[in-house]
């Protein structure tokens, strides 16, 4: 597998060989889905504390995106990152409610030496190993955005993936109606 050296992806997803901007994304959906990829911090995002604008504006847009997953306007990328990361979370309920969107998803995968490869370069720009883990995963899986409530993941030139808060997500499809 050939990752780009180059820089950040642009802002970018690939639609029946034609390249659309994000913004573009209702069109998308007509013809292909988008692929994305939620990490943990984001599929716990509705668990939290509640109590900052910051937190409920990223529940409600986290939400809304699960609810374009079900509609079958958005295909979720799943990985065996996201199973260690939530079968270690301590909060039965919370487990088994984040578990069950693995039935949901439409790609999957499981450790192969392409991942652990990217997972390492990534660790390289200062990422900790499982956030590494997950977008390698995305990228693997070829998911045209990562989601991450995670400020330290946000704030990384990642490259091979647009990484995006999951409100900045659902802005720009509203922008795109």
């Amino acid at each position: 597998m050939v990752f780009s050296q180059s820089g950040p992806r642009p802002n970018r997803v690939r639609c029946r060989h034609v390249v659309l901007p994000l913004e573009n994304m209702r069109a998308v959906y007509h013809t292909e889905s988008v692929k994305v990829y939620l990490d943990n911090c984001c599929f716990n995002r509705p668990f939290d504390d509640q109590s900052s604008l910051v937190v409920r504006l990223e529940t409600e847009s986290k939400l809304h995106i699960q609810e374009l997953i079900r509609q079958g306007m958005l295909k979720l990328c799943w990985s065996f990152v996201l199973d260690f990361e939530n079968g270690a979370n301590p909060f039965e309920e919370v487990r088994n409610r984040i578990a069950e969107w693995k039935k949901l998803a439409s790609f999957d995968c499981d450790l192969t030496d392409d991942i652990a490869i990217k997972a390492a370069r990534l660790m390289a720009l200062g990422l900790r190993q499982m956030d590494a883990s997950h977008i390698a995963c995305a990228v693997f899986l070829g998911a045209d955005c990562f989601l991450t409530t995670d400020n330290k993941i946000l704030n990384k030139q990642v490259t091979g993936i647009q990484v995006m808060n999951p409100i900045d997500f659902v802005r720009s499809e509203a922008d795109a109606e």
